[in-house]
């Protein structure tokens, strides 16, 4: 992932809030088999301190190629919204000399991955997922010895990726002039679709931070 220095997080507060911010879907890529591709697997995941954690289907074939090479990237990628030509057209040049681009925030963690197969750990990762995705605790005791997560668990592996480091980049043309800048993100909040809005708004925090772009 290229990351200009314009569009670097500002540091990792700033990537972690956005994480913590509702971006807890993303898509672990490992290495493949001699002779195969790459694998990609969108999942969501949750935090826990410096590890993510994860489980996927026992079937998934995406174990074979982790078991071989545990060195794994996940990526989150969200706030993205396609900003048209003229909206970045110079002043005094025609809309139609405006180059297009993609306004997105992402944040790359690259990992070892550690497979768990202990019942009793996979019950726990459960818990912990559990507790961020339905934190008012509306769901059955995830317990090795009780249905209806118990007979389950043997369907699923468990993945705890230790980060051993993150990219964080932010791409809301933060080395434009001010009045550009906020002028997309009107634009942006007009527009209104998919997700226009919370893009408009990652501009305009990051013109907050940063103001006027100095190399």
């Amino acid at each position: 992932m290229l990351v200009h220095p314009w569009d670097a997080g500002l540091d990792e507060v700033e990537w972690q809030t956005w994480i913590a911010d509702g971006h807890d879907f993303g898509q672990l890529s490992v290495n493949g088999l001699a002779g195969h591709p790459p694998m990609a697997v969108p999942t969501h995941f949750t935090c826990d301190g410096p590890r993510l954690l994860i489980h996927l289907a026992k079937p998934n074939p995406v174990w074979k190629a982790i078991e071989q090479d545990a060195k794994v990237v996940f990526t989150v990628i969200g706030d993205y919204a396609f900003i048209p030509g003229p909206w970045r057209a110079k002043p005094g040049t025609p809309p139609t000399d405006g180059v297009p681009t993609s306004y997105y925030a992402a944040v790359q963690f690259t990992c070892r991955a550690e497979i768990i197969d202990d019942p009793e750990a996979k019950a726990e990762l459960l818990r912990r997922q559990l507790a961020h995705f339905q934190p008012d605790g509306d769901h059955a005791l995830v317990a090795v010895d009780q249905p209806p997560y118990g007979r389950m668990l043997s369907g699923i592996r468990g993945l705890r990726l230790e980060v051993t480091d993150v990219r964080a980049k932010f791409k809301y043309d933060d080395h434009k002039p001010v009045e550009h800048r906020s002028a997309v993100a009107d634009r942006l909040t007009e527009r209104g679709q998919g997700l226009d809005v919370p893009t408009a708004r990652q501009q305009l925090r990051r013109l907050d931070r940063i103001g006027p772009w100095k190399p």
